[in-house]
């Protein structure tokens, strides 16, 4: 099937339905090359836009498909299965589309503009990664002047996924012109703002084809009606900040559940294919150790599915957790990675020397689940938060 033949059936067959298996494939085969080449996913994006995919948590009502929080995890997961970039990338843009589905819940329709912009195609992008800041969301080093009709911010923004196609970056600055009571501005800044430039430097080890590019503000003007939320600096709960973190938990969470997911069926099928002389039943299925590795792989992702559906689950059946929440979503997200690391290594040690060759899908793969560690929160930070949680330690009081 040719690119626009593969264009014109997901516009033929919109919604989810468009995103067949034989689809998919053809994101996997382009993954690679993708991967190889240090590119942009660019014909995977055009599919998904075109299917309306950008607009999947949108209510049906006002044009999307309606999807919530577990149902685009379960997507997100699928997705990630063919392409692990592709997948976080979307995340990226996906949760904030889901904050704005949660506003619309509580009543706010401040932040609709945000599902009519997903509607239309338009992608929002994270700029939330700082240098020198490993409590994003809620601090930051970059500045907010509060000025007539808006705010004005300056900062170093990386790491910001859909580098080459993103519409609006939500972006967060620390306004401290109250010492006594800072407040973090989450904003979405229009690409085309005077003042930001989009700097496309991205060179990784893993995750390639997300083209997480950097962003500078230098007195970025952002009015009023493009503030998401004003919270107080250090404080999680308003709805704003939590809608945030279990949108991107569960969806982020999802993509490396569907890595581990295509490790271990790599392994398996590598497993019941291999053979070796000192076997005499023939396959490597048949190695008593090989057996050990393989249900190790599915007792570890079986666990961590097991977290990152509760956390779904919950969310979206409005289950009170009241304050464990915080330490919920933060062993969820840690487990999940945690747990596809571990699942990806060892489908490197059940498949062989070969695994580690390039262009071995196993190889991309290891280096792009090493990228989970880096999101937030890390695994330091999730230690020590869950940590002054449960002993009664407020966590937005001096770190130690």
């Amino acid at each position: 099937m040719t690119i626009t033949e593969r264009r014109d059936t997901a516009r033929a067959t919109t919604g989810r339905n468009a995103l067949t298996d034989e689809v998919l494939a053809g994101f996997r085969s382009r993954a690679t090359v993708a991967d190889d080449r240090n590119e942009y996913f660019h014909e995977d994006f055009a599919i998904l836009r075109d299917s309306g995919y950008l607009a999947a948590a949108v209510p049906e009502e006002l044009g999307g498909w309606g999807d919530d929080l577990v149902t685009l995890g379960t997507t997100q997961r699928r997705l990630a299965r063919f392409a692990p970039a592709t997948a976080l990338a979307m995340s990226m843009h996906h949760y904030w589309v889901g904050i704005a589905v949660e506003s619309e819940r509580a009543g706010d329709t401040s932040l609709r503009w945000i599902l009519e912009q997903a509607v239309a195609g338009e992608v929002f992008a994270a700029g939330h990664a700082e240098a020198g800041n490993d409590s994003p969301v809620v601090m930051s080093t970059a500045t907010a002047e509060r000025v007539e009709g808006g705010y004005r911010l300056s900062g170093h923004k990386q790491f910001g996924s859909n580098g080459p196609v993103w519409s609006f970056l939500g972006a967060h600055a620390l306004d401290a012109s109250d010492p006594d009571h800072p407040v973090v501005v989450h904003a979405f800044v229009d690409r085309d703002a005077p003042g930001v430039t989009v700097v496309p430097r991205w060179d990784t080890m893993g995750m390639r084809p997300s083209q997480s590019y950097e962003t500078t503000l230098e007195g970025v003007f952002v009015p009023d009606d493009r503030i998401g939320a004003v919270t107080p600096a250090g404080d999680p709960t308003p709805l704003f900040v939590a809608a945030m973190q279990l949108w991107f938990v569960g969806l982020v969470g999802n993509v490396y559940l569907g890595i581990a997911d295509r490790a271990l069926e790599l392994a398996v099928a590598a497993a019941t294919k291999k053979t070796s002389v000192a076997i005499p039943r023939g396959t490597y299925a048949h190695n008593p150790m090989v057996q050990h590795q393989v249900s190790e792989m599915f007792l570890e992702l079986d666990a961590a599915s097991a977290a990152v559906d509760r956390l779904t689950a919950d969310w979206v059946a409005g289950v009170d957790h009241a304050e464990r929440w915080g330490p919920i979503m933060l062993s969820t997200k840690w487990r999940a990675v945690e747990a596809a690391k571990r699942v990806v290594d060892v489908a490197l040690d059940v498949s062989g020397g070969g695994g580690m060759m390039r262009g071995n899908e196993l190889e991309r793969l290891y280096r792009d689940v090493r990228c989970g560690g880096f999101h937030p929160a890390n695994d330091a930070l999730v230690h020590e938060l869950v940590g002054k949680i449960l002993l009664g330690v407020d966590p937005a009081g001096p770190r130690w």
